[in-house]
Formats: structure tokens, sequence, C-alpha cells
């Protein structure tokens, strides 16, 4: 299964907004797709609520994980920005 991992870009961590901008995308994709923190437990990417829970926060680094490889660049874009200063 594709993966990737990077850093969490956003200068307050997936908060609401970041996690909310995340989980619309992922759920427009049409492929499920996870996040985890490394070596942690897999959420939904679909899900904001879910995003939230794992804590992370700015410089954490987050698997991106789907069946569809273009759907984890998709989502791993995302938690590399910085989403709240767009």
């Amino acid at each position: 299964m594709p993966s990737k991992t990077v850093t969490v870009g956003s200068s307050v961590g997936l908060h609401a907004r970041p996690a909310g901008v995340i989980a619309a995308a992922a759920a427009d994709l049409g492929a499920p797709v996870t996040l985890a923190l490394v070596g942690g437990d897999a959420v939904d990417a679909g899900s904001a609520l879910m995003i939230m829970t794992l804590g992370a926060g700015h410089g954490t680094d987050v698997v991106v994980e789907s069946d569809d490889a273009a759907a984890v660049e998709t989502i791993a874009g995302l938690v590399e920005s910085d989403l709240d200063a767009e």
C-alpha cells in the first residue's frame, strides 16, 4: 500500500481548520486515506475529528497511506502546507 511520511506544515498543527481542509479533500478523492503518527494507530483522513485526535503539532511527522498513490500525494501535500497561512 502506498504511503508517505511528511511533516506537518501548519503553524499550529492539525487543529480544526487544517483538519477540515484535509478531511474535505480526502472525502472527495474516492479512495480511503489514513493518517497516523509514526508508529501510531491510523485514523480516517476523511474525518476532521479523527485527524484532530492525532494531536499532531507543527513539525510532527505523519504517515499518509492509501491504496491510491495519487490520493497519498494529494493529502501529503496538504499536510505539509501551512493551511493557516492560506
